[in-house]
C-alpha cells in the first residue's frame, strides 16, 4: 500500500472509530490546514520558477562571479542554498537546488559530492531563519503569536549560530577538495527572460512579505497564482504535469502524521514525553529540550517529533525554541531524519551521484551536535 493511502486509511479510522476526539479533530484541523494549504502553494512557487530556470540562472552567475575559484563558487553556492531554504524552504532546496548544485560541479570539472552535501547541511540548519523555512517553523509560530512573541525576534540569533557552525566545520573539513581553479562555463540560454523576471520579482516580493509578517497560506497563494498566469499567458509549458504540481501524496502523508501524533497525545504520549523532556527554561534544561527533540528526529521524523514534544515545551517561547532547534537543526544524522534528507538522496540518485547512507551519518555526527549546542547557547545569550 502506498504511504498516501495508508496515510488515509488511518486517518479515516482515528477519526470515524472517535479514538481522535472530535474536538481535538477540529483543533487540529483549524491548526494544519492552512500550512498544508501553504505548503502546496510555494511548491506550486518553487516549480515554476525551477522552471523558468531561476535556478540554472543563479548557479551559472555564481560560476562566474567566483571567476575561476572553486572556493569562491561553493561559498556562493552555501548563500544560494542559505537563501533558498530561508525563502522557499529546506525542501524545495533539497528537491530543486540540489540537481543544479551537483550539474555545476561536474561542469566545472569540480567534486560534486563536497556541493551536493553542503546543500544537504544547509537544507537542515539553515531552516530557522523565517516561519516559512521549515513546517515545523510554523506549527510554532501559532504557539509564538499566542504568547505574544515574534518570531524573528526569538530566533535570529539561533538562526545565524546554525548557519555559521555548518559553514566553518564544511569550509575545514572540505578545504582540500575546494583548491585550484576552474574555466567558467558557458552559460545556459534562458527560454524566456521575461518569465525569469517575473519569477525573481515574486521571490523577491515573498521574502519581503515574509520577513514583515504577511500571512504565509493568502500570501503563497497570490504568488503561486500570479506565476501559474504569466506562465500561461506567455505561451509557456508548465515544468511538470499538473497532477505533480502540487505534492498532494506527501501532504496526505504529512496529514496522518498530524492525525496519528495528535491521537498518541490523546491517550497519554504527553505524560511519558514531558518527563523526558524536563522543565524550566535555564541553558541547561533549554539543552536538554533541544537535545530530545534532535534525537527524536533523528529516530523517527522531525514533524512527527516536533508535535509529540511541543505540549512538554508548553506555552514557554525559550522552550519551544529550544524544541525548533532541535528538530530543526538536528535531524542530520539519520537519512530519514527529515523530509529533506529523504529527497535530497533520491535527488542525488537521479543525477547519479551515489552517497552511501554512512556518509549522511558522519556527516550528520560532526554536524548535528555543534550546530545544536551552537543555536541553543545562541538563544540563551540573547533572550
Amino acid at each position: 500500500m502506498p504511504w498516501w493511502l495508508l496515510a488515509v486509511v488511518v486517518t479515516a479510522v482515528v477519526v470515524l472509530t472517535g479514538l481522535l476526539p472530535a474536538q481535538d479533530a477540529r483543533d487540529l484541523a483549524e491548526r494544519t490546514l492552512p500550512i498544508l494549504v501553504f505548503v502546496a502553494a510555494l511548491t506550486v512557487v518553487a516549480e515554476m520558477c525551477a522552471g523558468a530556470g531561476l535556478f540554472d540562472t543563479a548557479a551559472g552567475l555564481a560560476s562566474r562571479v567566483a571567476a575561476g575559484r572553486r572556493w569562491a563558487l561553493w561559498a556562493l553556492v552555501v548563500v544560494l542554498a542559505t537563501v533558498s531554504t530561508a525563502v522557499l524552504s529546506l525542501d524545495t532546496t533539497a528537491v530543486l537546488l540540489t540537481p543544479v548544485v551537483i550539474a555545476l560541479a561536474r561542469r566545472t570539472r569540480t567534486p560534486p559530492l563536497p556541493f551536493a552535501l553542503a546543500v544537504l547541511a544547509l537544507a537542515n540548519t539553515a531552516s530557522l531563519v523565517l516561519p516559512v523555512s521549515n513546517l515545523t517553523n510554523l506549527l510554532a509560530d501559532h504557539t509564538l503569536r499566542a504568547a505574544g512573541v515574534g518570531y524573528l525576534g526569538l530566533m535570529w540569533a539561533p538562526a545565524l549560530a546554525a548557519i555559521l557552525v555548518t559553514v566553518v566545520v564544511l569550509a575545514v573539513r572540505d578545504r582540500r577538495a575546494l583548491l585550484g581553479r576552474y574555466v567558467p562555463p558557458v552559460p545556459h540560454p534562458v527560454r524566456d527572460r521575461g518569465l525569469l523576471a517575473w519569477c525573481a520579482a515574486t521571490v523577491g516580493a515573498l521574502a519581503v512579505a515574509f520577513v514583515v509578517g504577511a500571512p504565509t497560506a493568502p500570501t503563497a497563494v497570490v504568488a503561486a497564482v500570479v506565476l501559474l498566469a504569466v506562465t500561461l499567458l506567455r505561451h509557456q509549458k508548465l515544468p511538470v504535469p499538473v497532477g505533480d504540481l502540487v505534492p498532494w501524496r506527501t501532504l496526505l502523508v504529512v496529514l496522518g502524521l498530524f492525525v496519528v501524533v495528535a491521537t498518541a497525545h490523546a491517550h497519554g504520549l504527553g505524560e511519558a514525553l514531558a518527563r523526558a523532556a524536563g522543565t524550566g527554561n535555564g541553558a541547561g534544561e533549554l539543552v536538554r529540550v533541544a537535545a530530545v527533540g534532535a534525537l527524536a528526529s533523528n529516530g523517527l521524523n522531525n514533524l512527527p517529533a516536533y508535535l509529540a514534544l511541543e505540549p512538554a515545551a508548553g506555552p514557554d517561547p525559550l522552550r519551544v525554541a529550544a524544541l525548533l532547534i532541535g528538530t530543526g537543526v538536528g535531524p542530520l544524522i539519520t537519512p530519514w531524519g527529515s523530509l529533506a534528507t529523504v529527497l535530497w538522496w533520491q535527488r542525488c540518485r537521479t543525477v547519479m551521484l551515489a552517497v552511501p547512507a554512512a556518509t549522511i551519518v558522519r556527516q550528520g555526527l560532526l554536524l548535528a551536535p555543534l550546530a545544536v549546542v551552537a543555536a541553543t547557547l545562541a538563544l540563551v545569550a540573547t533572550s
